[in-house]
C-alpha cells in the first residue's frame, strides 16, 4: 500500500472492479462493506450488487472516496486479505494433497446460490450447491463447478391484493455481474442440431464456476431458450437443459482446457455427464463396456428427492432423439440407452428416470440425510432384487457456510465470547462447544438487537408492499408499526412446496389466536416464501398465508414477505427466535435453513424430518413436533402434527420465553437457545460436509480411476 493512501479516482474504480470481480468478497465483510459505504442507499437498490453499485455511484463521491485515507486503505486492505487467502496452505494441501496431485473434482448442478443479486436459484438445491462451491474454496479442495446460466433466473415474486402471485421474470445484464466471457465457445448436440455454447466463469474465492450459456444470435430460437430460465419450460426443454448441462458441461470442461478425473453429479438433472464421458473414452478407443466402468469408478451421485414422483421421468422416445449424436458415439444402441434409465430394464412401459441413470453410472452415490438415506435406499430396491440392504446409497447430511450465513455482529460476538474463529478455516469447529459457557446478559441484548433489526426490516418490506399494491398511507403507516420487537418471533421461511405444510399452523385459527394475541405472552409470525409459478396447489399456500397475514382474528401478528431470497433468508434465520419447519416426514431429504439461526442464538422447532433427528435434543437444544410415528391418512397427519405444535407452544416454547428471573432474563430460553449454538454449528456446517465428501467420496473414487 503506497504511504499516502490517496489515489486518484480512477485507480480507486480500478481497485474496486478487482475486489469485485472475485465473489470471496460475498463472504468476507471487508469485501462487501466497501460498496455498502460506497453508496448504502445503491447498495440496497440494487439488492447488493458491488458492480450495480460501483456503476452508480457519482463522480463527486468517487472524487470524495479517493481523497478519504481511511476508505483507500480498506479498499488496500480488501485486496491484500483476499491475496492472503488465495495464496495460503488450506486445509487439503496441509493433508492430502501431496498424495493426490492429480485429483480434479467437477461439480455439477442445475443452480447455485452464491448471493443474492445473481439470482441464479429456486431453493435448497441451489443454496446447497453455492454453499459446496464456497466450502470447497475455503479448504482448498480442488474442484470447479459446471451450471447453466440462466439470463431471467428463476422469477421475482410480488403479491396482488387478494394473494395472488405475480411471476415476474427480469433480464439480467452480465456486466454487472462478476463473471468473465472466457471468449470460449463449442457446439453441443442437442437432438438434431448442434447447439453453439458460450462458456462464462465466475471465480467463487478459489474455485472457477463455468456457466454455459446458449442466447446467442447464431442459435435457431429454441435453442435460445435453453439457457433463458430456470425450471420454467415443458418437460421437452427441461429433457433438452439437462442434455445441454450434462453433455454440454463436459464438453465445456474439454473446452477451457479442465482436465477433470473424479465427477459429482448434484442431483440427477446433471446425469447425462456420466454418459458423455463414457462417449469420450469409446472415441478413444475404449470398449463400451471398459469405459462404463471407468466412468462409474469415478463418479460421484448426491440425490435430494425421497419423493417418488420428484424424480425427473422422461418418454424414452425423446431421450433417444435428443441424445441419439452421443450414444452413436458412445456405440451404445437406443434400446439400450433407454434400459439404462429404467429401474427394471425390460420394462418396456417404463419411462426413462434420470436417478436411475445416474445410479447406474456412479460408483458412489449418496442421500443428504441419515434419514433421507434411509429412504432412497428403500425407493430404489427394484433396481437391486427387492433387497434394500443391497442399494449403494450412503448418506452425507447437508451443511451450511459459516461465513454466507453468520451475521457480522454475530461472529464478533462468538471470538470475544469463546474464541471462534471463522478464518481459520476446518471441517471442525470446537470453539462452538463452549458456547454453553456465554455470559447470560451479553448474550440476551445480542438477540434484542437482532430481533430488532428485524423487526425494522420487515417493516420496511410490509410498507413497500402496501405502496406497490396502492393500498394508501393508512396501510402503509400500519405497515411502519407491525409487530412488536419484545415478541416471541417464530419465522418460516422456504420454498412453498405442499410437504412442507406452510399453513399448518393455521390447522386450528382459533386456538392459533389465543397463543398470538396473548396480552402478557405475545406471538408473532413471520413468513416468506415461493412456490413453482406451475405449481398450482403450492402457490395456493402462498395465497393462503398472506390472507392469514390479514385476518383480523390474529391482531396483526402475521406478516408474508415477498420475495424470499438469500438476503431475506439471512435477516430472518439472524432475527428469529424460533425457526419453524413443519414439513410431511420423510418427504423433507435434508433442510439447511434451520441450521443457520443457531448461529445467532435462535432455536429450532421441528418436525423430525431431514436433518433434525441427527441434531434434536428434545427441550434441550430445541423441541420436536410430535414424534417420528407416520399416519397412512394425510388428513390425521395435519391433525396430529398441528395439535402437537399448538401443545408445545402453550405448554413448553412460550413460558420458557416469557419466564424471566430477577434479573430480567429468561434463563430456560437462554439455556436452550447456547445449547443449540453448541451442537447444531460445528457439525451442520458446509466444511464438514466438504470434508466429508473429500474422504469418503472424492479421494476414493480417484485412488479407483485405474483400478
Amino acid at each position: 500500500m503506497p504511504r499516502n493512501p490517496a489515489v486518484e479516482t480512477e485507480e480507486l474504480s480500478r481497485l474496486l472492479r478487482e475486489v469485485a470481480a472475485n465473489l470471496w468478497w460475498a463472504w468476507h465483510e471487508e469485501g462487501w462493506s466497501l460498496f455498502q459505504t460506497l453508496d448504502p442507499a445503491e447498495w440496497r437498490a440494487t439488492n447488493h450488487n458491488p458492480i450495480a453499485t460501483l456503476a452508480r455511484a457519482s463522480r463527486a463521491r468517487m472524487d470524495a472516496l479517493a481523497q478519504d485515507p481511511i476508505f483507500v486503505k480498506r479498499t488496500y486492505d480488501a485486496l491484500a486479505a483476499r491475496q492472503a487467502y488465495m495464496e495460503e496452505r488450506a486445509w487439503f494441501q496441509r493433508g492430502a494433497a501431496a498424495r493426490l496431485r492429480g485429483l480434479r473434482i467437477a461439480y455439477f448442478c442445475s443452480e447455485y446460490a452464491l448471493h443474492e443479486s445473481m439470482q441464479q436459484y429456486s431453493g435448497g438445491l441451489g443454496v446447497l450447491a453455492g454453499d459446496h462451491l464456497k466450502s470447497a474454496s475455503d479448504l482448498g479442495i480442488p474442484l470447479c463447478g459446471v451450471g447453466l446460466l440462466y439470463r431471467h433466473g428463476y422469477y421475482v415474486q410480488q403479491m396482488a391484493r387478494d394473494g395472488r402471485t405475480m411471476v415476474l421474470y427480469p433480464t439480467y445484464d452480465f456486466s454487472q455481474w462478476p463473471i468473465e466471457d472466457l471468449g470460449v465457445s463449442f457446439a453441443c448436440p442437442v437432438g438434431e442440431r448442434r447447439v453453439k455454447v458460450r462458456v462464462w466463469r465466475m471465480s467463487v474465492g478459489r474455485v472457477p464456476l463455468y456457466l454455459l450459456d446458449t442466447d446467442l444470435k447464431a442459435n435457431a430460437p429454441e435453442d435460445r431458450e435453453l439457457t433463458e430460465g430456470l425450471y420454467k419450460g415443458e418437460p421437452l426443454l427441461r429433457l433438452r437443459q439437462q442434455v445441454l448441462l450434462g453433455v454440454g458441461g463436459i464438453l465445456a470442461l474439454h473446452a477451457v482446457g479442465e482436465r477433470p478425473t473424479v465427477i459429482h453429479l448434484n442431483e440427477g438433472h446433471a446425469a447425462f455427464a456420466a454418459l458423455q464421458r463414457v462417449a469420450d473414452l469409446v472415441r478413444a478407443g475404449s470398449p463400451a463396456t471398459d469405459a462404463i466402468d471407468a466412468v462409474r469408478r469415478t463418479t460421484v451421485f448426491t440425490t435430494h428427492t425421497p419423493v417418488p414422483a420428484g424424480h425427473d421421468r422422461y418418454d424414452p422416445e425423446s431421450v433417444s432423439a435428443q441424445l441419439r449424436a452421443v450414444a452413436r458415439t458412445a456405440r451404445i444402441s437406443p434400446e439400450d440407452l433407454v434400459a439404462m434409465g429404467r429401474e427394471l430394464p425390460a420394462n418396456e412401459r417404463e419411462p426413462f428416470c434420470m436417478t436411475v441413470l445416474a445410479l447406474r453410472l456412479s460408483g458412489r452415490a449418496n442421500g443428504v440425510s441419515q434419514l433421507h438415506g434411509e429412504v432412497s435406499r428403500q425407493m430404489w430396491t427394484a433396481m437391486y432384487g427387492g433387497d434394500a440392504s443391497r442399494v449403494p446409497i450412503a448418506s452425507i447430511t447437508n451443511g451450511v457456510h459459516p461465513g454466507t450465513w453468520i451475521d457480522p455482529e454475530a461472529e464478533r460476538f462468538w471470538r470475544a465470547e469463546i474464541g471462534l474463529r471463522l478464518d481459520k478455516q476446518a471441517p471442525t469447529m470446537p470453539a462452538w462447544s463452549r458456547a454453553t459457557r456465554t455470559d447470560h446478559g451479553r448474550f440476551w441484548l445480542m438477540r434484542h438487537r437482532f430481533r430488532s433489526r428485524l423487526i425494522h426490516f420487515i417493516r420496511d418490506r410490509l410498507a413497500l408492499q402496501a405502496k406497490r399494491r396502492g393500498e394508501g398511507q393508512g396501510a402503509v403507516a400500519a405497515a411502519y408499526s407491525a409487530l412488536d420487537d419484545g415478541a416471541l418471533t417464530i419465522c418460516f421461511a422456504r420454498r412453498f412446496a405442499t410437504y412442507k405444510r406452510a399453513p399448518l399452523i393455521f390447522h386450528d385459527p382459533e386456538r392459533l389466536a389465543r397463543i398470538l394475541c396473548s396480552a402478557k405472552r405475545p406471538v408473532q409470525l413471520v413468513f416468506a416464501g415461493k412456490a413453482h409459478p406451475r405449481d398450482d396447489a403450492g402457490q395456493a399456500y402462498a395465497q393462503r398465508i398472506h390472507r392469514f397475514a390479514r385476518d383480523p382474528r390474529f391482531g396483526g401478528r402475521v406478516a408474508f414477505i415477498e420475495e424470499y431470497d438469500m438476503h431475506v433468508g439471512r435477516m430472518l434465520t439472524s432475527g428469529c427466535d424460533v425457526w419453524l419447519n413443519t414439513p410431511l416426514r420423510p418427504y423433507e431429504a435434508s433442510g439447511t435453513s434451520g441450521m443457520k439461526p443457531p448461529m445467532h442464538g435462535g432455536v429450532n422447532v421441528s418436525i423430525l424430518d431431514g436433518w433434525w433427528p441427527e441434531a434434536c435434543d428434545h427441550g434441550t437444544n430445541g423441541w420436536a413436533i410430535g414424534s417420528a410415528h407416520q399416519h397412512h391418512d394425510q388428513d390425521a397427519q395435519d391433525d396430529a402434527d398441528a395439535h402437537a405444535l399448538y401443545h408445545l407452544l402453550e405448554r413448553e416454547v412460550v413460558p420458557a420465553f416469557y419466564q424471566h428471573d430477577a434479573d430480567g432474563l429468561p434463563r430456560r430460553w437462554i439455556e436452550i437457545a447456547l445449547a443449540s449454538a453448541a451442537t447444531v454449528p460445528p457439525v451442520f456446517s458446509s466444511h464438514r460436509m466438504v470434508a466429508q465428501y473429500a474422504r469418503q467420496m472424492y479421494v476414493p473414487a480417484y485412488r479407483d480411476r485405474s483400478a
